[in-house]
């Protein structure tokens, strides 16, 4: 069963205390507020105004509108401006021409929307297939390995070795001690494991 991922869990709607995650939370969900506002925009022809101050010390300012913000708060704080589609024949085409490509524009971005989700997912299979192909081959029990992976765990256990010896060296030179020191390799071997043993 795959594991399931961060984004597919259900979210509890609370204040969100970790700053990285509150300003990811945020940039996803303002973008998707936007696209849902596009969207009824174009579906419906409704004029929508939405401004948005970003979280944090930052304190940016986002804004959607439709046909223009500044346009529907000035028509809201005064209340007594005609809407826009009353200006005139001029207006109305100006306004169908900002509609269609706003449609368009809608359009495309849904489009990329769905191709960037597409390639998540491709790009996170791979990963899976990748981690199942390499991941934990070197627990298994010695003689369930083949001829490629046993010499992948001689060569990592070769470096281990170097790696250890280096260390023990360098702690040793740092304590100044002159205690014998066995390597994995001298204590395999009967002659130097036993010298340095009696020395």
């Amino acid at each position: 069963m795959p594991r399931r991922r961060k984004g597919q869990k259900r979210v509890d709607i609370v204040k969100i205390e970790n700053e990285s995650n509150l300003q990811v939370t945020f940039s996803k969900r303002r973008a998707g507020l936007f696209k849902k506002a596009s969207e009824l925009c174009t579906l419906c022809g409704a004029e929508i105004a939405i401004v948005v101050f970003s979280p944090g010390k930052a304190n940016k300012v986002y804004s959607f509108g439709h046909p223009s913000v500044e346009l529907l708060v000035d028509r809201f704080l005064r209340r007594d401006l005609p809407p826009p589609n009353n200006e005139g024949r001029h207006n109305h085409l100006l306004m169908n021409h900002r509609n269609v490509v706003l449609r368009e524009l809608n359009k495309e971005v849904m489009n990329m929307e769905e191709i960037l989700q597409m390639e998540k997912a491709h790009g996170e299979s791979i990963l899976e297939i990748r981690r199942r192909a390499n991941g934990g081959w070197w627990e298994a029990p010695i003689n369930a390995l083949n001829l490629s992976q046993l010499k992948q765990l001689m060569e990592a256990m070769e470096f281990l070795k170097q790696d250890v010896e280096k260390e023990a060296q360098q702690q040793q030179m740092v304590t100044n001690v002159g205690l014998p020191f066995l390597t994995f390799g001298s204590a395999l071997s009967p002659t130097n494991g036993a010298r340095a043993i009696s020395s």
